[in-house]
């Protein structure tokens, strides 16, 4: 072949070499801005990338990607649609339906992200955040029954986890079996103590009359976060049954202050204020 030949190649060639380069490029830039949390600018990258070459196969993950920076940019339609289309083109993409549903859960459609968790535990039953996901959702549900199988296929998969005590522990709470909600929260605080833990193990402690491990674990939780409007409604419920009425009525003016809904503390001790 001759020397023309070859250069006659390399020119025709060099708009589609320039092309993939550029693809690259704004893929790559769309990477860093993400790790650096600079949504706008992986936003940006990320449409150009895309338009540049509609119909390639890797614009599933960059359409999956986009959903999660419009929706960190706020862009909730927007978020959505691109999720949407990522999924369009790939229906049994796991990591497509998992991105959708986190963005579903965040906008309070649960209803929807439900279906999304469901369909992923379908496709991948090996999956602890999905199934962590589905057993908590089951809950709020009123679905025991699916909560109490997802608790124990995540024991199976993994039973010393972060995800398998917070489940039991909330199955067991939500269903009122206090006593053997106890030890996943103590797991969980052996590993990590923190306020919403104690005050979980807190309740429990009330509902059996156990009110000394009650109060230990609320002035534990604190001591980590003196601002935990919760803690304080657990005092004051642990101050009624104490009979300590002032008391409890100081915790319920304190828990409403910072931020506790006023019905709710009503419910305590109606004469609270």
């Amino acid at each position: 072949m001759s020397s023309r030949s070859v250069t006659s190649i390399i020119l025709l060639l060099m708009p589609v070499l320039l092309a993939a380069q550029s693809y690259l490029d704004l893929v790559d830039n769309a990477d860093k801005a993400i790790a650096d949390g600079d949504w706008s600018g992986a936003e940006t990258n990320l449409v150009e990338a895309i338009g540049l070459r509609p119909e390639d196969p890797s614009n599933i993950l960059l359409l999956s990607n986009l959903g999660i920076v419009r929706y960190n940019l706020g862009k909730d339609s927007l978020a959505l649609a691109s999720l949407d289309e990522a999924h369009r083109r790939a229906p049994k993409s796991v990591t497509v339906l998992l991105n959708r549903a986190e963005v579903l859960t965040a906008m309070g459609c649960d209803d929807d992200a439900y279906r999304d968790y469901t369909t992923v535990i379908g496709l991948d039953t090996t999956l602890t955040e999905p199934r962590y996901m589905h057993a908590i959702m089951s809950l709020r549900r009123g679905d025991f029954d699916t909560s109490r199988a997802d608790c124990e296929a995540l024991e199976r998969m993994s039973p010393s986890s972060e995800e398998t005590n917070t489940a039991f522990g909330s199955y067991y709470s939500a269903t009122e079996q206090w006593d053997k909600a106890l030890p996943y929260y103590t797991a969980l605080l052996e590993k990590q103590p923190s306020t919403h833990i104690y005050g979980a193990r807190a309740v429990c402690y009330l509902m059996l009359q156990r009110l000394n491990e009650a109060s230990a674990d609320i002035n534990s939780g604190l001591a980590l976060d003196p601002k935990d409007g919760e803690l304080y409604m657990y005092r004051a419920y642990l101050n009624k049954m104490r009979f300590e009425i002032d008391a409890a009525r100081a915790d319920l003016r304190k828990a409403i202050e910072l931020g506790i809904d006023r019905r709710r503390a009503m419910e305590v001790l109606p004469a609270a204020d």
